[in-house]
């Protein structure tokens, strides 16, 4: 077995904790059928593992989307606040690196591509918070435009007084109750 493969008894248990969660919330992908999604699962040991990874750091990953052009199953971190195992990291290495004192142990970004998924964008991030209330407590780094970043800034989102906002930190800054929610195509 290699390292980014489940064993049975692992895909069995994620399987079924996503087919769980898959029917407690058919409002976020309404005319979908688990029996599609999970042959294409069992058909890719690899992006099974990631969506493991998604789970084991607090993600709570669920299919939100279809993307026609592709055949792809579009999942995304559904949990309701940041994911806790991805919290207190920085935007991206660069951040990190500039921060002298009191360095988190990570970043969103690395971390993110380790796991093999995506920051979500901004307009993802909205997209999201139409399908329920997220970080209604927390918050998430999401992806930053190249023009934004090259100034020393990083962007995040969260749900304040029932409306979605999107801010900006330094890229070297980390919060307790900050992480990133990310998405995986299958």
């Amino acid at each position: 077995m290699s390292k980014k493969e489940l064993s049975a008894e692992q895909t069995h248990g994620l399987l079924n904790t996503l087919k769980t969660r898959f029917e407690k919330n058919m409002n976020r992908h309404k005319g979908f059928e688990w029996a599609e999604m999970q042959a294409k699962l069992e058909a890719n040991a690899e992006k099974l593992w990631v969506l493991d990874e998604m789970e084991v750091t607090g993600g709570e990953p669920d299919v939100v989307d279809y993307d026609q052009a592709t055949g792809e199953y579009v999942f995304y971190d559904c949990s309701a606040e940041s994911p806790k195992g991805r919290r207190s990291v920085c935007y991206d290495l660069e951040g990190l690196a500039s921060r002298k004192e009191h360095q988190p142990e990570n970043n969103a970004i690395d971390m993110a591509a380790a796991m093999g998924i995506e920051l979500l964008t901004e307009e993802q991030y909205r997209f999201l918070q139409q399908l329920g209330k997220f970080d209604t407590k927390t918050s998430s780094w999401i992806v930053t435009p190249p023009e934004i970043r090259k100034l020393g800034g990083a962007l995040f989102g969260d749900r304040r007084y029932d409306h979605v906002f999107v801010y900006h930190n330094g890229a070297q800054s980390y919060y307790a109750a900050r992480a990133f929610r990310g998405l995986l195509r299958v």
